[in-house]
């Protein structure tokens, strides 16, 4: 067969690895090959061929299972009893492997049994010729073992919710004590390996997750007593301690399981010697692990109510917890997170409990621990190392849960004091460690305690000035600011030591003490309001010394403190640090030129100032009096600064950032400067093309929208026609894909303008060109951009002065609606090719709805050009993103000769035409919404490689 030979030829370029485009050739070849109709065949030949490479057998595996998940409607119900003799006849070739070639197989009978009830009975049909000789049970057991998976959870097979519902009950609920029966057969049998009696344990743990197979219907079975038993084999541990888990995880009904757990718990405390037998082989402890912790989180309640029988539990799963490899110890975490949530909800709990909980907290903070040299972490497992402290954090709140905050406090206090008492032969780990756990547990602290924490507090500055110590309590001093709010007192002191921290010479440690100083300023603000000069000072002394991301901290702290003090004293504060600022941007904008650090410390200085503006956000409407003329005193200093370093690209976002601030804070006290400030947007977009400019015009239309102001509205149509024209310039020279930035910016600026500048929006000689870019930008693939183009066309094909509901409309409209049609009749094609583009292609599903309302706008204010573009337009889909099959679907009863065009283009004209000469608009909904479906799953299924399993 030809096709054998091209499949052999297109799967051939995998091996050779040339260069990537004729792998995507060929990766595109294949995917075609596996929607087409001849693929049965073909993959069938490929099958049977005993010389046809392994590589091509595996292909017209997978072929099949895709085939079978995808293409069953292609045929008939007599070919379908064929394609199931055609799949057993492989699976027999094929019974003893490979095994990817065997599993792929078991997956696609597995998926035609769900399909085809024509087929009674599969199970019975897989044992009778699978089930009697030896050499084929693997096969047996391996469709036993991937059947439940695949009914459960392949959601791909097309099947109704009825069909399935029946079918899948006569798969597996009623065959469910066949197997249990089966299982225990092949179990025990004469001669059974342990390969077999794994893939026994396998199929038992499917069954049970998919809930098919129910603990109870085990209890007089074989199949229970062995699974325990195997626990004691090397060869079959691994599959035991599943089956294991599986069973006990289906008993967590304690009262419907009883009879089953009295069996299982004896068993599993068995278990419990075999943590010091196992001590040195790291993977059996994760699997008795896995077993204790799963019967500690099904029988939790159990165990608070008899811990003189299961408490054995409990301590095995604490062995767990304090073994030293920590990719074994989160196995026990969520029980106890489980069983701390239990306790609290009783009223008294057993001592044993409470000390477990105290035992646990003293591993996790040895586990807490550094090791002795630290620079034998590479940098990943460093970093994997940080990360789970801060989940080991999370176990430590479930000790406060249990034990009281005030007990774990005191008990980490206790270790640094213990430790700090031997003098020199502390270890820096040792310190850090407990400081850690304070930190986690700082979440949990009652901001009015007065026990643990001001003893916490009063250790602070005498611990030892290690990095890492001091880095561990800066940070908890972040974490307890709600406390020292109700105790400030303490507010001196922790200035001091955080002053100290940004003296320090590791940068983690500056980062620390910014982070500390932050939030001791945004919970304490009322308190520090006295401190403020001492921290204007600081910044005077220190600031230039700060890397920028603690200074920005630094800056966000004294921002807090400002926004706590009386409005015109706090006027006269911010506008301090603000001619700090703006002073040194005056001062280079003065001068000839600037280097390139000073345009960095600049764009560092604006950043500060916007964390500021951003944090006070606003006095109100009423500005207190010392703010009344700053905004154009800052203008004075930004526009020359703009004009001169605007091009710079950091410079323009930074203070765009400002400007946009400055705005919300200063609000219609900026009217007069807006139309200064527009025209230099404007002007600025023009020389750079730097997207920011248009974002900050979009921030002001929105917000002065709605001003008759004609210098203003001037103001508007300015920056409107010259962006829209440097946009067309832009265009020339490069495609919508290399300037999302610039596209998204635009079109939000657009959107303000259709809102509250209509009668600037629509009249202009831009309209054409924000229409042509509105379009274009639906050609990319990035969810914001796509949504503001589609609202914006939207709001302009729904505009009420297409179709006014008042008369005499409004004087505008007849302007607006003579500016739309035109340009609508002159893009309509275009534009629907953009649309039926994206909705085959990458439209984001929620978009269409957009989608369909500007379909029925079209379909009802130009339906003649709507049938016109469609044919031209749908004949340049492609096929691979909507099969013709699957669109046939869209209606039952229309007349396919028609048209002289090909099938496809038929069906979507036809509905159209259909539903626009009835008046039926909902048709035009069912047709966008149909084709789209079909096509996300032609893209999904297409999205598996053709040699994917």
């Amino acid at each position: 067969m030809a096709n054998v030979q091209a499949v052999l030829s297109a799967l051939e370029v995998f091996s050779r690895a040339p260069e990537k485009a004729a792998l995507d050739q060929a990766n595109s070849w294949l995917q075609d090959f596996q929607h087409s109709s001849d693929a049965w065949a073909t993959c069938n030949v490929l099958l049977l061929s005993p010389e046809v490479p392994p590589a091509a057998k595996l292909f017209a595996a997978q072929t099949f299972r895709a085939k079978v998940t995808y293409d069953l409607t292609e045929m008939s119900d007599t070919d379908l009893l064929s394609l199931r003799d055609t799949l057993l006849t492989a699976l027999e070739t094929y019974h003893a492997g490979p095994r990817t070639i065997l599993v792929q197989l078991c997956l696609a009978i597995s998926a035609l049994a769900l399909q085809l009830p024509a087929w009674e009975d599969p199970i019975q049909t897989m044992i009778d010729s699978f089930g009697r000789n030896p050499a084929t049970v693997p096969a047996l057991l391996q469709f036993l073992t991937v059947l439940p998976e695949e009914v459960t959870t392949n959601t791909k097979i097309p099947i109704t919710d009825d069909d399935y519902k029946e079918r899948a009950a006569k798969l597996l609920t009623m065959n469910a004590p066949k197997i249990t029966e089966l299982l225990a057969v092949y179990l025990q049998a004469p001669g059974a390996t342990f390969a077999v009696q794994t893939q026994v344990f396998n199929a038992l743990s499917s069954w049970l997750a998919a809930g098919e197979i129910v603990a109870m219907s085990l209890l007089n079975s074989p199949l229970l007593s062995f699974t325990f038993q195997a626990l004691s084999s090397e060869e079959l541990f691994d599959a035991a301690v599943t089956a294991a888990c599986d069973l006990i995880h289906e008993t967590q009904e304690v009262e419907d399981n009883m009879p089953v757990i009295e069996f299982i718990v004896p068993q599993v405390i068995a278990l419990k010697p075999k943590l010091a037998e196992f001590k040195d082989d790291p993977e059996k402890i994760r699997g008795l692990a896995r077993v204790f912790a799963e019967a500690g989180e099904a029988y939790r309640s159990l165990l608070l109510h008899h811990p003189e029988t299961f408490f054995s539990i409990v301590e095995a799963i604490g062995e767990c917890s304090a073994y030293p490899d920590l990719d074994i110890v989160p196995i026990t975490f969520n029980f106890w997170m489980r069983l701390a949530q239990s306790i609290g909800k009783k009223s008294s709990v057993s001592p044993l409990f409470l000390d477990a909980y105290k035992a646990l907290m003293s591993v996790i903070i040895r586990h807490l621990h550094f090791p002795q040299d630290i620079s034998s972490l590479t940098g990943q497992e460093a970093e994997n190392f940080r990360s789970f402290r801060h989940v080991m954090g999370d176990t430590l709140k479930d000790c406060c849960y249990v034990l009281g905050t005030d007990k774990c406090l005191m008990a980490a206090y206790e270790m640094i004091t213990n430790g700090l008492s031997r003098g020199q032969n502390i270890s820096w780990q040792e310190i850090e460690a407990p400081l850690f756990a304070m930190r986690s547990m700082g979440a949990e602290v009652d901001p009015n305690d007065d026990r643990a924490v001001p003893k916490i507090m009063d250790l602070i500055p005498s611990l030892p000035a290690h990095p890492r110590v001091r880095y561990a309590a800066l940070l908890i001093i972040s974490r307890y600011t709600e406390w020292i709010n109700k105790h400030p007192d303490y507010i001196p002191y922790q200035l001091q030591y955080i002053s100290a921290g940004f003296e320090d010479n590791d940068q983690e440690v500056n980062a620390a003490a910014g982070q500390a100083l932050k939030y001791l300023c945004q919970d304490c603000k009322r308190h520090l309001v006295e401190f403020l000069p001492q921290l204007h000072s600081f910044l005077a002394t220190m600031g230039s010394k700060l890397v920028q991301d603690d200074k920005v901290q630094v800056y966000e702290a004294i921002a807090y403190v400002i926004s706590a003090m009386p409005m015109e004293q706090a006027a006269q504060s911010l506008r301090t640090f603000s001619l700090d600022i703006l002073g040194r941007v005056h001062g280079l904008a003065s001068k000839p030129s600037a280097s390139k650090d000073e345009l960095i410390a600049i764009a560092h200085d604006l950043e500060n100032l916007e964390v500021m503006l951003g944090v006070i956000q606003s006095f109100g409407e009423q500005l207190p009096p010392t703010c009344h003329n700053t905004h154009q005193e800052a203008w004075l200093v930004l526009e020359p600064f703009l004009v001169k370093y605007g091009s710079e690209y950091p410079i323009c976002e930074r203070t765009t950032r400002v400007l946009r601030l400055g705005l919300m804070f200063f609000g219609a006290a900026t009217l007069p400067t807006i139309p200064s400030v527009l025209s230099r947007m404007a002007s600025c977009f023009e020389t750079t093309g730097f997207s920011s400019y248009l974002w900050m015009a979009s921030k002001i239309i929105g917000r002065f929208g709605n001003e008759e102001d004609p210098s203003v509205r001037a103001a508007f149509k300015e920056v409107y026609e010259r962006s829209s024209n440097k946009l067309v310039a832009i265009l020339q020279e490069k495609t919508p894909q290399m300037i999302p930035d610039i596209m998204e910016d635009y079109l939000q600026m657009l959107l303000q303008m259709i809102e509250y500048t209509p009668d600037v929006f629509f009249p202009s000689p831009a309209f054409a060109v924000a229409f042509r870019v509105a379009m274009a930008a639906l050609s990319l693939v990035h969810s914001d951009i796509v949504f503001a183009a589609l609202d914006l066309l939207r709001s302009v094909l729904t505009h009420d002065c297409l179709a006014p509901t008042s008369q005499p409309p409004p004087p505008k409209f007849p302007i607006y609606a003579a500016a739309i049609g035109p340009v609508v009749e002159h893009e309509g094609q275009e534009l629907i090719g953009y649309l039926l583009a994206g909705l085959v292609g990458d439209f984001p599903e929620e978009s269409i709805p957009m989608v369909v309302t500007i379909f029925r706008v079209l379909s009802a204010i130009w339906p003649s050009l709507l049938l016109a573009w469609l044919p031209p337009v749908v004949q340049q889909l492609p096929s691979v993103t909507v099969p013709d099959t699957i669109k046939a679907a869209f209606v039952s009863d229309v007349n396919r000769s028609e048209y002289s065009c090909n099938r496809r283009i038929q069906l979507i004209v036809l509905i159209y035409h259909s539903a626009i000469q009835s008046g039926e608009l909902d048709k035009v909904k069912y047709a966008i919404r149909t084709i789209h479906r079909a096509s996300r799953k032609a893209r999904e299924r297409r999205r598996v490689g053709p040699m994917d399993g």
